[in-house]
């Protein structure tokens, strides 16, 4: 027992010698490392800096003249006409993609290589999807038991059901609603099948309006026949009580009731002017997502990267080649 534990200890010894050793030469490598590193910068230092100066003067030159903006327009589908609004963004979008300047031009884009992206996605508004109708809130209970409810409100499915829409636009320098959204706009809206149900709605909601002034006019008039009867009575010196039972406060309340459904008819038929409605155009946002606006920074950092990178592939094929003629000769 007792000539064991000596024994370990000695061992025990040798481990922390060796591991020390260990760790020593770790850093011995590392110190190695940095230096060569610097050393390569040093050595290298006016190619690197003829680099940098060219990276960045072209980066500078295409942030400055490759500027890439977004556009928005933000749109209402009218007579369930989402599904058709969705497909014709995807074609414009596999057009773009194309470069199909001969279609781009037909629909009135006067500059088509100036557009390079189109897109669609809804304006998630929840609570007046739910509000609007009691079936879509049981759907939507249905669906979140399945899976994560805000992907559920965001997927293209559930998007088509929502009023308001963003279609996005990208093109490459600042451009006017005349050559890139109007066209678009009247692209989307000269489908002949929904124009002729814009034409029959129009008529059914101005008809529907007309019939409602028509009979606020005629309660208008009964109730000035009550006024006027409630004055002559009391010019005779006559009391009149008006029961709540009497039809008059009925009159007004349908009054009431008809104004605020004229109102609303009203709005209706402003909205539905068009197909496709654009209720806000915001154009020229500037892009500064991934790389945009930065190739200054990125090209210099790129351009050094595949020098090093070509140095290092360099030095690693002689290195290789000298190993495979030793190992020839030997």
């Amino acid at each position: 027992m007792s000539t064991n534990v000596p024994q370990n200890h000695e061992n025990q010894e040798i481990d922390l010698v060796q591991i020390s050793k260990k760790i020593g030469s770790l850093f011995q490598e590392l110190n190695a490392f940095i230096f060569r590193c610097i050393h390569f910068f040093i050595k290298n230092g006016v190619l690197i800096v003829i680099l940098l100066v060219i990276g960045f003067g072209l980066g500078y030159y295409l942030d400055k003249n490759q500027k890439k903006y977004d556009h928005q327009i933000i749109v209402a589908p009218n007579f369930q006409s989402t599904d058709y609004l969705y497909s014709k963004i995807d074609l414009l979008a596999s057009k773009i993609s194309e470069k199909d300047v001969q279609f781009l031009k037909s629909i009135g884009i006067k500059d088509p290589s100036q557009l390079t992206k189109i897109s669609i996605e809804p304006i998630v508004d929840v609570y007046k999807l739910i509000s609007s109708n009691e079936q879509n809130f049981e759907l939507l209970e249905l669906l979140a038991q399945n899976g994560d409810l805000k992907t559920i409100v965001k997927e293209t499915t559930t998007g088509k059901n929502y009023n308001y829409h963003t279609i996005i636009l990208s093109t490459n320098g600042v451009t006017s609603q005349n050559n890139v959204v109007d066209p678009i706009l009247n692209y989307l809206n000269s489908n002949s099948y929904f124009k002729k149900i814009q034409k029959i709605s129009v008529g059914n909601i101005e008809q529907k309006i007309k019939e409602k002034e028509t009979t606020i006019v005629q309660i208008d008039g009964i109730v000035n026949s009550f006024s006027n009867r409630a004055g002559n009575a009391q010019n005779s010196d006559k009391l009149i009580y008006y029961n709540e039972n009497t039809q008059l406060n009925n009159i007004i309340k349908t009054k009431d009731s008809l104004v605020n459904v004229l109102g609303v008819l009203k709005i209706d038929l402003f909205n539905s002017r068009k197909v496709i409605n654009d209720n806000a155009i915001i154009l020229n946002i500037k892009n500064n997502k991934l790389i945009n606006g930065k190739m200054k920074l990125v090209l210099p950092l790129l351009l050094i990267s595949l020098f090093v990178f070509i140095r290092l592939f360099v030095l690693f094929y002689k290195k290789q080649s000298i190993r495979q003629q030793e190992m020839a000769n030997n």
